[in-house]
């Protein structure tokens, strides 16, 4: 008796595959989410009254709070992992279908940095405009106790989170949706309203936001198929909030 070894992946195939993924990282994130803005809006006190903490103590030890904070960035990125194998297994060569690698370290950078001011600025003024508008939770982007060990964790926190978001959400699911045959404004349009859904806890200006920002980086992946400077941009843009408001005064952020 002979084996099949060889059988092409069916789209049904595809599909599950793509739906675990999710359910293993951010498709997980925004069920979580759904429920805490449902949590909110149901809670008593207005949403802007309700506080969305990133980046929290998990011990009143510290030791064993960064030990916590370690292992939560390490196995946030496993799902990174099994989505950069199976993209090896199908198309190949997931650096290149990715465009995760350090060909191009200089170029990547300085695109990275382009977006991040791209996003990060009129980010600011929606939060802003989403804040007066009571329409997202006070944020708190860094409640880690002052010791010597946040900020380099806050940093890691910031890398963990862009690669886990930019290649789940745009290189892994993108490619995968074209695979799927699906038409580009749904891929796109998936893609970025996933993003927006798994901040909704932070609120609805939170979940516009993101999903702008979903719309944007999807486009730029489109045209250079790359997702290394999506990392860089949202590297930086998630430094800048953690480890600025763990390092600048308080009052600075009564706004948010």
């Amino acid at each position: 008796m002979t084996l099949e070894l060889d059988r092409p992946v069916t789209r049904r195939t595809l599909g599950t595959e793509t739906l675990l993924v999710l359910g293993l990282s951010l498709g997980q994130s925004a069920v979580y989410a759904l429920v805490s803005i449902v949590a909110k809006l149901t809670a008593d006190g207005p949403l802007s009254a309700q506080t969305a903490a990133l980046n929290t103590s998990r011990s009143a030890r510290p030791y064993l709070d960064l030990t916590y904070q370690l292992l939560g960035v390490v196995f946030a990125l496993l799902p990174v992992l099994l989505a950069v194998h199976l993209l090896a297994r199908d198309p190949g060569d997931p650096a290149r279908t990715l465009g995760l690698d350090a060909r191009q370290p200089g170029q990547d950078l300085a695109r990275g940095a382009g977006l991040a001011a791209l996003i990060g600025l009129p980010g600011l003024a929606l939060f802003w405009a989403a804040a007066q508008l009571g329409v997202n939770a006070t944020l708190v982007p860094a409640a880690l106790p002052d010791l010597w060990w946040a900020v380099p964790v806050l940093i890691l926190a910031a890398v963990q989170n862009a690669v886990l978001e930019e290649v789940i959400v745009v290189g892994y699911l993108m490619t995968r949706l074209r695979q799927l045959q699906w038409r580009l404004g749904a891929v796109i349009a998936t893609s970025a309203l996933l993003r927006g859904s798994y901040h909704l806890y932070q609120g609805f200006g939170a979940f516009v936001g993101n999903a702008v920002m979903g719309v944007v980086f999807s486009l730029f992946y489109l045209r250079t198929r790359r997702v290394m400077p999506l990392v860089v941009a949202h590297t930086l843009l998630d430094i800048v909030a953690f480890v600025g408001y763990s390092l600048l005064p308080k009052e600075w952020f009564d706004w948010l």
